[in-house]
């Protein structure tokens, strides 16, 4: 851990006014993720007038290898890649072997009427809205 103090006076620093602490923190998503091998896949969240279409970018993923899971109005889509993907950074190589991404939706779900489709690497999930209402007699 390094900390090193210093005092800020005007445009100049002198030392003990305040800490600078270089360490990283116990938990980071986008460690978390590179070290259990997860990609977060581009998608996109396009809302109609009676329902919402995501879309998932999932290259290299077979159709048998997509799980998708509806919690409320969450959306999580995982994959498992066909091939191990790799990556260097900073001389460190990563091999990734899933995709997963979390989309969290506006508003309530119909998870009767979910269609899917996946053509070319890319998902699409149709997700119509649930419609609440009540009516109202007009006296």
């Amino acid at each position: 851990m390094v900390k090193e103090s210093h005092k800020f006076t005007g445009d100049k620093m002198k030392k003990d006014d305040f800490e600078f602490d270089m360490t990283l923190p116990v938990f980071t998503p986008l460690l978390d993720d590179i070290e259990q091998r997860i990609l977060s896949p581009l998608s996109c969240l396009r809302e109609y007038d009676n329902y919402w279409i995501v879309e998932f970018d999932l290259p290299m993923v077979g159709k048998k290898n997509i799980n998708i899971i509806f919690n409320q109005n969450t959306v999580t889509v995982e994959a498992k890649l066909k091939e191990k993907y790799s990556e260097e950074k900073l001389g460190k190589i990563t091999k990734f072997e899933y995709f997963k991404k979390s989309v969290s939706l506006p508003g309530k779900v119909d998870s009767k009427k979910i269609t899917t489709k996946f053509e070319k690497g890319r998902l699409e999930i149709k997700i119509p809205k649930k419609m609440d209402g009540t009516s109202i007699k007009v006296n």
